[in-house]
């Protein structure tokens, strides 16, 4: 697990945040790129706790917003689930999960002001504090492409445009046999299909 999240996180951040995640019992998916979040938490009706990071994002963003979405998950835990979500206790928990991090084995020289300044007083969206989007913006990566379904890994899940999602199966002469997840019925796809691969991180 940690050399994936290698891909996604500043080295020196890579083995604290592992720390949070398996001490929290996070459940962990990177996800393709979604328009209207960064990220996102949710306790499940098993009691798992889930958290979604879009893939698309920058190292920097990415580490912001695992630890803003673990912030959520400890602050419900510590002081009930009828807290603001975005409220003083929040607040504070992401302010002490963060820092940490905020030293300049981690953070480039430049964006550590910007971000000492932020979280005197953090965002319920790092993108709604317009200096640190700004900050943040100019170590942007290019959006993560689709992927064919040749290319991925047999057992894999992906969605599809309409939101649907498959587990990749064997293939049947020219064409893969994939699950939908959701009926459990089975569908034909063409190697060159574009779907978004959903990688699936656990704390085990």
């Amino acid at each position: 697990m940690e050399d994936v999240l290698q891909k996604y996180l500043p080295e020196r951040a890579v083995i604290p945040c592992f720390d949070l995640i398996k001490v929290n019992g996070v459940h962990l998916k990177i996800v393709s790129h979604r328009v209207t979040r960064h990220g996102d938490y949710r306790r499940m009706p098993n009691g798992m706790h889930q958290i979604t990071v879009n893939a698309s994002l920058n190292k920097y963003r990415f580490l912001i917003t695992l630890v803003h979405e673990i912030a959520h998950l400890v602050a419900f835990e510590k002081f009930g689930r009828r807290i603001k979500p975005h409220g003083l206790e929040w607040k504070r928990t992401f302010q002490e999960l963060m820092l940490p991090f905020i030293r300049p084995e981690i953070f480039p020289t430049k964006l550590l002001p910007v971000i000492a300044n932020h979280f005197k007083n953090p965002k319920a969206s790092s993108s709604t504090d317009a200096k640190l989007a700004i900050a943040l913006k100019t170590f942007d990566i290019e959006e993560l492409k689709y992927s064919y379904v040749f290319e991925l890994p047999l057992g894999s899940t992906f969605r599809i445009h309409n939101g649907k999602l498959f587990k990749k199966g064997n293939k049947r002469i020219k064409r893969y046999e994939c699950t939908e997840l959701n009926t459990g019925r089975l569908y034909l796809f063409q190697p060159n299909a574009e779907v978004e691969l959903i990688k699936d991180i656990d704390k085990t």
